[in-house]
């Protein structure tokens, strides 16, 4: 009784971390150096995401009743999790351009926004950009046009202030001109 005791402050720190999660990602960490594993946990920790080896059955249990029930198939072997609360595509952006790098890591599936993926699925997720590459993206999307419409709208008014110039001219030399004869104003017809 005394070990189940000891366990569940941890239970109840994996579930509290996986509360309210945006992602988790879980992964196979053997064969990492220690300076691999030093790099990914220090690229993770800048992303704002938590990276945490536990014991398989201790995350088996803080995973039950919760979206990331369905990791527990792949809870076999070393296991570490890393948790976004706020990018839902960090965890496995980061993890999957890590893994680049070194091969020995080993993703072995996630869950992102309530949806469980295996470790296809989440090599698919980590190519979406970031939120705010994607907030960048739509606001130089919108400021392309307003830019353009600028753009012409400045050119017009350069336009119009060298016909502006060339307008006096036109018209004193209208002024010069003889004088045509006035034809009599018509009288309306009255009925």
């Amino acid at each position: 009784m005394a070990k189940i005791e000891l366990k569940q402050p941890v239970v109840e720190e994996i579930s509290a971390q996986i509360k309210d999660a945006q992602s988790a990602v879980l992964v196979d960490y053997r064969g990492l150096t220690v300076d691999q594993d030093t790099q990914l946990r220090k690229a993770l920790r800048e992303a704002g995401v938590t990276y945490k080896v536990y014991k398989n059955t201790l995350m088996n249990f803080a995973f039950k009743g919760t979206d990331l029930e369905a990791l527990t198939q792949y809870l076999e072997g070393p296991s570490a999790v890393a948790v976004s609360k706020d990018d839902a595509t960090a965890p496995a952006r980061i993890i999957c351009n890590f893994a680049k790098t070194a091969p020995a890591l080993e993703v072995k599936g996630g869950v992102v926004e309530g949806i469980a993926y295996d470790a296809v699925g989440i090599a698919n997720i980590a190519t979406i950009p970031s939120r705010e590459e994607l907030l960048s993206k739509l606001l130089g999307s919108m400021q392309s046009p307003i830019t353009n419409f600028a753009r012409v709208i400045k050119q017009i008014a350069e336009k119009d202030g060298a016909v502006a110039e060339e307008v006096p001219a036109a018209e004193a030399a209208v002024e010069d001109a003889p004088a045509a004869e006035e034809a009599p104003a018509k009288t309306p017809v009255e009925a």
